[in-house]
């Protein structure tokens, strides 16, 4: 279960603090004179949710409207003032009746992508309280939104995980819970595609990892994101009792992993020399789990071969790594599997020989997050994703090989075509047809059975009398683990497709449509059929003799014009 400390640790206020985010109107007017270059747009989408079909400017991003990445919901205008542009408007979902609603983005398979969604209630329904609701990646529930105690402060709240696109589309979804009292929303959605080598150590086909700090040591005031960062990571400041400290020499990003920006490793916190460093970040406590923990260290001094410090690092007493160079280059050492909970003490004790205590610069840490799984429609293969250091150092020195050596191999799961094709070709199917239609188990689809255990199949669907029109694809024949269609008393049209290689196939109904064509002979190889309901269409041609003499099959077919 991600975090529920995850909303606090990353919250900006939504006049004052979040402008650094987002700048106001006039604090670009300021920053016109004298006129600079304009940064690129950033890789990836930029959501503004709600919004009236035209795009906005905030800060150095431009956000495009979401019409074309939901097709559910209504949308609202917040009446408060100053707000910035992309937190004006809103999406907001009041059918009860639907499972889930999803903005589905394009994805490459393989690729990692930062998802933050960011939310601010402003009482748009007339409420006190904003609603409490459920957040879902493709097929994983990966956080609930209770944004209560930031919105009472004036605060909006965003939250973040970085998963792995699993096929052609990546879905975002929000979902009531039990105790949702009114319609769940959102703010802004983005999804960010990062450079191969970002966090690579995680197994994606197992795990996501959702964020719950990110932070620049040894400085206050504004939260560093884009352009400093070009993946619009939000670097939260932080500073202690602990003296602060600039650096006089610049990072290299792409020497890191992770390829921190080199503004968040402009400043620290240390001690004297001789003396322990010791830090309590992040400040809030850790519900017990599994972290990816990352710390980012550099030498303070001007680049020269005496500006190095030794030291070793531990976390809640558990040694992390020993013996640590820190360098005017920098360095990174990171846990991928580390358990923690409560108060988190990072312990820098230095060497005996380094000319100048200890230091560090910036943190990430993320929560690990089981993945709920992901529905098949096959069989797929699967190649094993070979094992990694639990613990690991990066830095330029070693970047070359570490890169040449670990890079992880895809995992391939079968995507959902069959399901989305089947979606995508009714003209009006449920509002919750959209995502995973299986997971989570409590959010799959209205009329869809799956199975309860892995791999995660569609069993039977049921839309009978729903209102459909439409065509049956092609590719319905790949959902090899459905027992059940029912499709009753709806206006599909077009010929009905070949089905042969549905073998588990006991019921097709498809009785009260307008259906053309003739049937199938295909259908005579679904050798577990004991329904099949074509009557009242617009069927022609010869009934195939082994359907006509299948034993223990009720045939259905009066009201057709059949020879």
């Amino acid at each position: 279960m991600p975090s529920p400390i995850a909303s606090p640790l990353l919250a900006f206020a939504v006049v004052a603090a979040a402008a650094a985010l987002l700048p106001s109107s006039s604090s670009q007017q300021q920053q016109q004179a004298p006129a600079a270059a304009v940064p690129p747009q950033p890789r990836g989408f930029y959501i503004n949710c709600g919004s009236s079909g035209k795009e906005v400017q905030g800060g150095s991003i431009k956000w495009i409207p979401d019409d074309g990445f939901t097709a559910v919901g209504n949308v609202s205008a917040i009446d408060k003032p100053d707000l910035l542009p992309v937190l004006a408007t809103l999406r907001y979902f009041p059918d009860a009746t639907a499972r889930k609603y999803c903005y589905q983005l394009p994805a490459v398979k393989g690729t990692r992508y930062l998802v933050r969604t960011t939310y601010f209630y402003g009482g748009f329904d007339g409420g006190k309280d904003p609603p409490v609701f459920d957040q879902i990646v493709d097929g994983t529930r990966w956080s609930a939104v209770n944004t209560t105690d930031n919105y009472r402060r004036g605060m909006s709240t965003y939250f973040e995980v970085v998963v792995q696109g699993q096929g052609k589309t990546l879905s975002v979804c929000l979902a009531r819970r039990p105790e949702t009292a009114s319609s769940p929303f959102i703010s802004a959605l983005e999804v960010i595609d990062l450079d191969d080598s970002m966090y690579n150590t995680t197994d994606y086909g197992r795990y996501a990892m959702s964020t719950v700090a990110r932070s620049r040591f040894g400085c206050k005031g504004e939260i560093l994101s884009y352009p400093d960062d070009p993946y619009n990571r939000y670097w939260a400041p932080f500073a202690d009792a602990n003296p602060m400290v600039e650096s006089h020499s610049s990072i290299a990003p792409g020497d890191f992993w992770n390829q921190p920006p080199a503004k968040a490793l402009k400043a620290g916190v240390t001690t004297s020399r001789g003396k322990k460093l010791t830090v309590q970040w992040p400040q809030a406590e850790l519900p017990a789990a599994t972290y990816y923990v990352a710390l980012y260290f550099q030498d303070s001094r001007t680049a020269s071969p005496y500006s190095w410090r030794v030291f070793d690092v531990a976390i809640n007493g558990q040694e992390f790594f020993r013996g640590l160079n820190a360098s005017a280059s920098g360095v990174m050492v990171y846990s991928s599997m580390m358990q923690l909970s409560g108060k988190t003490e990072i312990l820098l004790t230095p060497n005996d020989t380094s000319p100048v205590g200890p230091l560090i610069n910036a943190g990430e840490i993320y929560q690990i997050v089981p993945l709920g799984g992901k529905t098949v429609t096959r069989d797929g293969m699967h190649f094993q994703i070979p094992p990694f250091l639990i613990n690991g150092i990066l830095s330029a020195r070693y970047n070359f090989w570490v890169m040449k050596s670990s890079r992880p191999f895809l995992q391939f799961v079968h995507a959902v075509v069959a399901m989305e094709d089947l979606a995508s070709s009714f003209k009006n199917p449920p509002p919750d047809w959209a995502g995973d239609p299986c997971l989570p188990q409590q959010h799959s689809w209205t009329g869809v059975e799956c199975s309860k255990e892995p791999p995660v199949r569609v069993l039977s669907v049921d839309l009978k009398n729903h209102g459909l029109s439409g065509m049956l694809p092609d590719s319905i024949g790949n959902l090899t683990g459905v027992q059940t269609i029912y499709l009753s008393g709806n206006k599909l049209s077009g010929s009905i497709p070949d089905m042969s290689s549905m073998h588990t196939l006991t019921a097709l109904r498809l009785d009260g449509n307008q259906f053309s064509g003739t049937i199938n002979p295909s259908m005579e190889k679904l050798v577990n059929l004991k329904e099949l309901y074509l009557n009242n269409n617009n069927l022609t041609g010869k009934i195939p003799g082994g359907l006509k003499n299948k034993a223990g099959l009720d045939l259905r077919t009066e009201g057709n014009k059949f020879e």
